[in-house]
């Protein structure tokens, strides 16, 4: 594979961002995926809407929070796992996702079928 692992990450980082921007009208703030082996790691941060700020300040609004996010996540999860295959040419084996309302994050953890880290150039 002629791409950089730098350049790859910062490519899947900007695809979830625009994705995301697609789905909820806004992205996170930043993101940074890391290429780790066989897993493709990303941190969003700046993730909550201004609705969702003021929901998790309530221990029911912290739930609905979690479980809509999840939702949304479990709908979306092909289309998710799709970017990843695309930009890396590897098959996505298992998808993970959480986000923590307490510090506005979400992680996403991408199990692929090869070692991409060693296709990859640094």
């Amino acid at each position: 594979m002629a791409y950089s692992k730098k350049k790859l990450e910062a490519e899947i980082s900007s695809a979830f961002i625009t994705f995301q921007r697609e789905l909820i009208g806004r992205g996170p703030q930043e993101a940074k995926t890391y290429i780790v082996q066989d897993m493709v790691i990303t941190r969003f941060k700046g993730v909550l809407t201004t609705e969702e700020k003021h929901l998790v300040n309530h221990d029911k609004g912290r739930t609905l929070v979690k479980k809509m996010r999840q939702v949304l996540r479990e709908m979306y999860s092909q289309e998710y796992e799709k970017i990843v295959e695309n930009l890396t040419h590897c098959k996505v084996l298992s998808s993970h996702s959480d986000i923590s309302t307490k510090m506005g994050e979400r992680i996403e953890v991408f199990i692929v079928d090869k070692d991409l880290e060693k296709l990859l150039d640094e």
